[in-house]
């Protein structure tokens, strides 16, 4: 009777489950967590400090460049130049070399190109203007060209509704660069004889001298701008078909990077 017992409980002893193990369960978030949240803040900072410094205002640059000598020295922190401090003032200890003054020069000329390019087309893409307006940056420097579909009829000076209220947004633009701009209107080959218009010479000086008066009337200051007539000897593309004819009739706004450049030359010797 013992020796039964005894087996039956070795069995029980013997078929019994092993005990769980309770799992420990991990508190908090896993460790790459705060690696990622680090960079993400970081991103952040970026993000913010770049929208800062692309909506610098004048009191807020004075300020900065005022706090900025106080840490560095009065010398050590340019002027305000024509846009954002932009104008060189070399270090009295180290007086740079012409090559240095010319690479400066040169990245500084690039960047008020760069800084007109993007404003007009923000303006283009903002107001639908694609084939109408288009700007490019080239070696001579910044062509803004308006078909004159957009500013006048065939044959004539009077600007269009549309063409008056582009005008006057591209004038709140050029009135932030204070650097001397040329109005050069240009017409397709096709003859013209009238009155007021005895050739396309006429014509296109006028139509480039209607623009400027629109742009001196909106903001930009007469001394720096010109009208320019360049009849039809000037195409971008073939005057035997409508469509190229149509991209010969135009009006070009252009800033000249050497215009650029003596301006600056003449506010660092000022």
């Amino acid at each position: 009777m013992a020796d039964g017992t005894g087996s039956e409980a070795e069995a029980e002893m013997t078929l019994a489950p092993p005990p769980v193990e309770e799992k420990k369960c991990k508190v908090g978030a896993p460790a790459w967590m705060a690696t990622f949240a680090d960079l993400v803040t970081l991103l952040m900072c970026f993000f913010v400090l770049l929208f800062a410094m692309s909506t610098t205002q004048q009191e807020t640059y004075k300020e900065l460049v005022q706090s900025l000598r106080s840490a560095l020295g009065s010398q050590a922190v340019p002027e305000s130049g024509t846009r954002e401090g932009l104008t060189m003032h070399p270090v009295p200890s180290e007086e740079p070399s012409e090559n240095q003054q010319i690479d400066e020069l040169g990245g500084m000329i690039e960047k008020e190109m760069e800084e007109i390019v993007s404003e007009i087309r923000e303006l283009v893409l903002f107001n639908k203007l694609g084939g109408e307006v288009s700007v490019t940056k080239t070696e001579d420097g910044v062509v803004i060209t308006m078909s004159d579909l957009l500013l006048f009829a065939k044959g004539g000076t009077t600007l269009s509704g549309k063409g008056v209220d582009i005008l006057e947004k591209v004038a709140s633009v050029l009135s932030k660069f204070a650097y001397k701009v040329k109005i050069k209107g240009h017409t397709d080959s096709e003859p013209i004889s009238s009155a007021l218009f005895p050739s396309n010479w006429e014509l296109s000086s006028a139509r480039a001298s209607t623009v400027v008066r629109l742009l001196i009337k909106n903001g930009v200051p007469p001394q720096y701008i010109s009208a320019e007539g360049y009849a039809q000897y000037h195409p971008v593309a073939t005057n035997d078909t409508a469509k190229g004819k149509s991209r010969n009739r135009r009006v070009e706004i252009v800033y000249e990077r050497d215009s650029i450049a003596r301006q600056f030359t003449e506010m660092e010797r000022n």
